[in-house]
């Protein structure tokens, strides 16, 4: 096993074996498998597994299930480090990504997918605490913004491949599936052989932890779980169904849109750490409201594939805005409920997740415009609490009524 380094000694270890590279890392490998198992799974699943909106609500269902029980790290971080495992599960991901085409059925694709599914969500709760952990308070906003880029940048070599290599080369679903989920899985054995354990300042605790004092951030969590549902299960789903898109031609959509926030990132990091987190997030929702109610309008006034192509792009822009409710809780947080407290937050966001995907996809078989209609409503909700947000969040004052309501001591 790696031996433990302080982080406030890993400035002695040579670049490439710091913390810091590590979460870049990370970021550049988890996108391999899930990326291209996101590019190929809506023509997968109509071509091959013959799924209509039901099913693909249900599949998205299933696959929320592990998010809603993150909570579940708390019990394994009593004996697993949170580093090991975050790259156990990032060697989950990839490996359940890797057999994907083996089970074109409801069935093995539920299973399949529940699996990478774990491997995804526990990966990404402990990622989120790591990096708050790691990462001075000073500076998170902009090393996000410089992380989701390379993020970006990683997702943009897999689009970039799947899209010119599809045709040119014949590729076959498993395939890809195989190639990608296998770079996943050996980037995650890497990270777990060739980096020490870092051991940061603040013991974390390894406890339930649910705060009266974090209710705005839990409210805030909550919300962007259920709209976050509506964009990845049903935008996708319907440039395929409505529109048609063949594989090569989603992803390149995909490309245009990681293009773009590929330059976004870094700038909108760079914003949340000048206007503010509550700023940045009314931004945010306002904007993702105006975007689902025109996607309510492909349907409501036929509006052209240009248009919806148009409202995807500028949908992922709003979204990359939500590192904000990151650093919004890193500002608000003890240092030691960091960890614990990333689980609940994850089992927050999944709450709706778990049930929202398969009751939408049975309205969506009714009327699609209605879905985006629900989303929009979602957005204004959360713009309702991020008005919430004083201005200068910190311990003592995470919501503006902090200063005006005397809490008992926790």
């Amino acid at each position: 096993m790696s031996r433990l380094v302080r982080l406030a000694d890993a400035a002695a270890l040579p670049f490439w074996r710091r913390p810091l590279t590590l979460l870049f890392v990370m970021a550049i490998g988890m996108p391999i498998a899930f990326h291209a198992w996101n590019a190929l799974l809506n023509n997968f699943v109509i071509e091959v597994a013959n799924f209509d909106g039901a099913d693909i609500g249900l599949l998205h269902s299933v696959r929320e299930i592990p998010g809603f029980l993150a909570v579940g790290v708390i019990v394994v971080l009593l004996v697993v480090r949170e580093q090991v495992l975050a790259m156990i599960s990032l060697m989950l991901l990839g490996v359940a990504t890797a057999f994907t085409a083996w089970f074109p059925s409801l069935g093995g694709l539920l299973f399949l997918t529940f699996l990478s599914s774990v491997g995804f969500h526990y990966y990404e709760t402990v990622n989120q605490s790591l990096q708050l952990q790691w990462l001075p308070k000073g500076r998170a906003p902009q090393i996000l913004g410089w992380i989701l880029g390379a993020a970006s940048a990683s997702t943009l070599v897999v689009y970039v491949l799947i899209a010119l290599t599809w045709e040119t080369f014949g590729l076959t679903y498993n395939t890809v599936f195989m190639l990608s989920g296998g770079a996943t899985a050996a980037i995650a054995l890497f990270c777990l052989l060739a980096y020490p354990q870092f051991e940061a300042p603040h013991p974390q605790l390894k406890t339930f932890v649910l705060r009266r004092r974090y209710w705005l951030y839990y409210a805030l969590q909550f919300m962007a779980g259920a709209r976050r549902q509506i964009f990845m299960v049903f935008a996708g789903f319907m440039m395929v169904e409505h529109f048609g898109f063949e594989v090569h031609e989603l992803t390149g959509l995909y490309i245009v849109n990681l293009l773009i926030n590929m330059l976004a990132a870094p700038f909108i990091g760079r914003a949340v750490g000048r206007f503010g987190e509550r700023r940045t997030l009314m931004v945010e929702y306002s904007g993702l409201a105006m975007v689902f109610l025109m996607y309510g309008g492909v349907y409501w006034f036929g509006w052209g594939v240009v248009m919806a192509a148009t409202l995807y792009v500028i949908d992922h822009i709003f979204f990359a805005m939500a590192l904000a409710l990151k650093t919004y809780f890193q500002k608000i947080a003890d240092p030691g409920d960091i960890a614990p407290t990333a689980a609940v937050a994850f089992t927050i966001n999944h709450i709706a997740a778990v049930f929202l995907p398969a009751a939408l996809g049975l309205l969506w078989v009714v009327s699609p415009s209605a879905v985006f209609l629900l989303a929009a409503l979602m957005a204004l909700t959360s713009l309702g609490l991020a008005l919430l947000i004083p201005r200068h969040p910190e311990p003592g004052r995470e919501t503006i009524f902090a200063g005006l309501i005397a809490e008992p001591a926790e």
